[in-house]
């Protein structure tokens, strides 16, 4: 029994010692693998530490890159080629209809090194051109020495359209700028001020670039909706911290319209000096009027070159020409060899054939027709010539050849124009209308002569012209707050009925200057009768309330604007601003005599607006921000009072009020503000099926303050060179 206890009392004792010995152990082993786990986060800290540091670092040399090459550069060559492919091709697509048909279109295709897709070559245009810095005082120019184009935009040159809206579209991107401005939107920089926040960065590796030692960094948007890129960066692993490559690509789920993909690659190579500088720009975007990815629709690849960086003295007269591109006389006249000379990516031989393609393409049955269609829905106008001869007179606008309104009832219209292969500097313009309710001819001539030869249009930058316009025809108060055409057919659609109208006959002499520098002035003259219509009446402000058959007016009118580096896309029919960070500033000031030319009143009236677009940090959109105001200084009849700046059709109109009848306030003072959001689907983007359908968030705030002062008021005034109007059949108001 004593044996048995003994060994029980053993056995406990060697588990108890057993146990006390595995416990410490164990402690022994959680303490050293605590430890070892405290080095591991040590060591993903200084690591997660290191990526906004070496971020912070190569934006810090980013900056000191930028001020110190924008201070010694003062020369570089720049080789441009841009390329416009049909990318939605397919093997199965090129064994049937017009390509099985038509052989040669089989033949042009070719595999895209960028993508190893099939592309259909359609357009090759090229550009070799030089800038010029000088820093004091400072002044930068761009010289462009050549430009050879071949392909379909032959069919649709409209001046230098289509050439600024690429410019603008596939802006040159800086790295080392905070936001880049692309697609007519702005994009956080990855190594910008605001790109910590925005940006996630990943630490890959170290890897070797150009026989350079770089640190590989990756990075993507906080919020993959966001406007934003995702890519990779390559900084040297030395004290520079200067970026070799960078590759940017625009995430599919930012919604970006049109675009389907965008790739960006940047190389960087480093200058005799030290300074590190571009030398390779390279950007391909496919471009989809569908949402559908598979559908396909262009492809666009763009190849900069930089080359010949000089630091040597430059001409000062150079820095004396006109504007900050200057073209050479004969950039359109290059040799073969020129281009063979300047041209850093040899032509394919696809693109090389280009202008047989395009002769083929003339050949197809049909195909001349499909152009003129084409080019009729694009410009809105017809043009009278052919590729050999270029048009002289265009017919337009379509889109105002059939309208409506109170008066003409159905109103059918043909207008024209002469162009700059007429004549450089002399311009005829004019359109005549009828309608079929009051059986009545309008019509409009307007004769300019410009002061700058012109490539196609006279209102392209810089205006420098004077005219004479004689119109006739029936318009509505409103009617000349429309950015478009008052006969735009889709403005014939309104939300309410639009019955007071007038019969205008205005004659109009305009001379307008703009310079270079972002500050224009036009000065108007201007006859005008204004005769009431429809259900308008003009009452004088007497007992009797007399009615009044027309009024009369001569007045002379100045407008001084201000809109530094702003530029525009032409088109026939207009020119649209596309730089529109910098503000606008605008005075205005009228002046009528009575008694000059059967003018009955004497006024003057003053108009004052800002306009500024704000762009917020962190892909949050824009807002426009517009201030006006203006005041009538004399005692005018109502016809000659301020209209709020109503807008009754369904087509949105800038700073304009589409919750305002026509003619329902009438003020002598009035200051106005609009506040317009654009998001930029910063929202919709991040609601399923919603963000399917490309929507964008606009919010938009407008006020009016206006006042009528007692002189100005009929009810309170019985001044007789007042007036009052009246609704036909119905009170006086």
């Amino acid at each position: 029994m004593k044996k048995s206890v003994i060994i029980i009392l053993a056995v406990i004792a060697v588990i108890v010692i057993w146990a006390v010995s595995m416990y410490n152990g164990l402690v022994a082993m959680d303490e050293k693998v605590n430890g070892q786990w405290a080095n591991v986060e040590t060591q993903y800290q200084r690591r997660a530490d290191l990526i906004p540091n070496l971020v912070n670092t190569v934006k810090g040399y980013a900056s000191h890159e930028k001020e110190t090459l924008e201070g010694v550069v003062e020369a570089r060559s720049k080789a441009t080629q841009m390329q416009v492919n049909a990318n939605d091709l397919t093997p199965e697509k090129l064994e049937k209809g017009i390509y099985k048909k038509y052989s040669f279109l089989k033949d042009q295709v070719e595999v895209s090194e960028t993508t190893n897709k099939l592309i259909l070559p359609i357009s090759v245009q090229e550009t070799a051109s030089q800038t010029i810095f000088r820093k004091d005082p400072e002044s930068k120019k761009t010289i462009i020495k050549g430009k050879n184009s071949n392909g379909i935009e032959e069919f649709f040159s409209t001046g230098d359209m289509l050439g600024t809206v690429l410019k603008d579209v596939f802006a040159d991107i800086n790295i080392y700028d905070d936001d880049i401005r692309l697609l007519q939107q702005r994009f956080v920089s990855p190594i910008g001020n605001n790109a910590i926040s925005f940006y996630k960065y990943y630490l890959m590796d170290t890897l070797m670039v150009d026989k350079r030692e770089c640190v590989h960094l990756t990075f993507v948007p906080q919020n993959s909706q966001d406007f934003g890129f995702t890519g990779h960066l390559y900084v040297l692993k030395d004290s520079t911290y200067a970026v070799q490559k960078c590759t940017m690509n625009l995430p599919k789920k930012s919604g970006v319209n049109f675009v389907n993909r965008m790739d960006i690659v940047q190389q960087y190579e480093q200058l005799p000096n030290g300074n590190w500088v571009l030398a390779d720009d390279d950007m391909t975007v496919d471009l989809s009027w569908s949402s559908n990815k598979t559908s396909g629709g262009l492809q666009v690849e763009r190849t900069t070159k930089y080359s010949n960086y000089k630091f040597d003295p430059i001409e000062q007269r150079l820095f004396r020409l006109k504007g900050p591109v200057i073209k050479e006389a004969d950039m359109l006249s290059k040799s073969d060899e020129y281009w063979a000379s300047v041209r850093q990516v040899p032509l394919t031989r696809k693109e090389s054939n280009m202008d047989v393609f395009v002769n083929r393409l003339e050949q197809i049955p049909g195909f001349k027709y499909i152009i003129f269609g084409a080019k009729a829905l694009i410009e809105n106008f017809v043009e009278t010539g052919s590729k050999e001869h270029k048009s002289k007179v265009d017919i337009g606008p379509i889109n105002t050849m059939i309208s409506s309104n109170y008066i003409d009832g159905t109103r059918f219209r043909l207008s024209g124009m002469t162009t700059a292969h007429f004549d450089k500097h002399w311009f005829l313009s004019g359109y005549g209308a009828y309608g079929l309710k009051d059986e009545k001819w309008k019509y409009s001539g307007t004769l300019t002569y410009s002061f700058n030869k012109r490539d196609y249009v006279v209102w392209e930058f810089p205006k420098h012209f004077i005219s004479a316009t004689y119109s006739y025809d029936v318009m509505s108060p409103m009617d000349k707050f429309l950015f478009t055409d008052k006969d735009n057919i889709f403005l014939s659609m309104k939300t309410t009925t639009v019955d007071q109208m007038s019969y205008m006959r205005d004659a109009t002499i305009n001379y307008e200057l703009e310079t270079l520098t972002g500050f224009g002035v036009k000065a108007m003259l201007r006859h005008r009768n204004d005769e009431p219509t429809g259900k308008l009446e003009y009452l004088r402000n007497d007992a009797a309330q007399t009615r009044v058959h027309d009024i009369t007016t001569s007045e002379a009118s100045v407008t001084l604007r201000y809109a530094p580096g702003e530029s525009f896309v032409n088109s026939k029919q207009r020119r649209v601003p596309v730089s529109l960070d910098a503000p606008i500033f605008t005075l205005t000031h009228a002046m009528g005599f009575k008694g000059v030319l059967g003018g009955e009143y004497n006024f003057n009236r003053t108009e004052a607006s800002i306009w500024k677009r704000f762009w917020l940090p962190a892909s949050w959109g824009k807002i426009d921000c517009s201030v006006k105001a203006g005041a009538e200084w004399n005692v005018v009849p109502f016809p000659l009072l301020i209209l709020p700046e109503a807008n009754l059709s369904y087509i949105t109109q800038r700073e304009t009020f589409s919750l305002i009848n026509n003619m329902e306030f009438l003020n002598d003072r009035y200051a106005s503000m609009s506040l317009s959001y654009d998001m930029n689907g910063k929202l919709f983007n991040r609601i399923p099926l919603i963000k399917n359908l490309k929507w964008r968030e606009m919010f938009r705030i407008r006020a009016l303050w206006g006042t009528l002062t007692d002189k100005n008021n009929p009810f309170k005034s019985s001044n007789p060179d007042l007036s009052r109007h009246a609704t036909v059949n119905s009170p006086v108001s």
